[in-house]
């Protein structure tokens, strides 16, 4: 299985901090953003990355990060996005680095405490669909929030003004190939957007969408509430990250 993060954007709630470099190269703690959902990956033994970009910063992460072997990243690749499209957007040109296999997807500014070994495991086994994870919230009005019947999720609903529950689906995504299908098929939303909403409503309504919940804590760092929180979990030791000298302080885990 092979890693796709996805930071593009032009992250217009942290200005005037975004007008210099991409959100994704801010500071959480010690380390930059984009660190963390590396170091998410790795962990989970994925260890083919595509990172997906955009904006005038974007040739800031090749400084950073070269050709990610200091960070224990065997293969990276990197493709740009123009313009705003959405996730679902960028999400489609990692259609060739895909070469057909399955993808886990992540957003840049997501960090979590624990690791998605086991849910990288089985959607590993996982026949064919997709996989979210989801997280309890005290802002569901934020995030994509699950209705639940039972323990069976019967839709997703972006950004509701009155949320169905308070389990946001997380930044962290697993799609078989057809997702690359589904992108094509999508509508802009009010937003002007390609909603990966919509693409996970999409295997939702073929029957093949499994979630977990994620265990620890999880937060994106897309605001500067968020930001500043993301900072102080990880200054408190709650996140395994990479070392100063960008080493991974990671267990031998097994590749998918």
């Amino acid at each position: 299985m092979k890693g796709v993060i996805l930071a593009g954007g032009l992250g217009k709630r942290l200005r005037p901090l975004t007008l210099v470099t991409n959100k994704h190269l801010l500071p959480v703690y010690d380390r930059p953003m984009i660190y963390y959902p590396i170091e998410c990956l790795l962990n989970a033994g994925i260890d083919e990355i595509l990172i997906v970009t955009g904006g005038e910063h974007a040739g800031d992460f090749l400084k950073l990060l070269k050709n990610g072997k200091d960070l224990g990243v065997r293969h990276l690749e990197y493709a740009y996005q123009e313009g705003e499209g959405g996730i679902a957007d960028a999400l489609k040109l990692a259609e060739e680095f895909a070469d057909g296999g399955k993808v886990c997807v992540i957003l840049g500014d997501n960090l979590i405490e624990g690791n998605i070994r086991k849910a990288v495991g089985d959607f590993f086994t996982q026949k064919a669909g997709a996989k979210v994870l989801l997280k309890e919230v005290e802002d569901p009005e934020r995030f994509g929030v699950v209705r639940m019947e039972g323990n069976r999720v019967v839709e997703i609903v972006e950004k509701p003004a009155d949320p169905p529950s308070n389990l946001a689906v997380t930044g962290i995504y697993f799609y078989d190939q057809d997702v690359f299908g589904i992108c094509q098929t999508l509508k802009p939303s009010g937003r002007g957007e390609l909603e990966i909403t919509d693409v996970n409503n999409a295997y939702l309504q073929r029957g093949d969408l499994t979630y977990e919940v994620l265990e620890g804590w999880w937060t994106d760092a897309g605001t500067f509430e968020s930001l500043h929180r993301a900072s102080c979990w990880v200054a408190e030791g709650g996140a395994n990250h990479l070392d100063m000298m960008g080493r991974a302080s990671r267990p031998a885990t097994v590749k998918y």
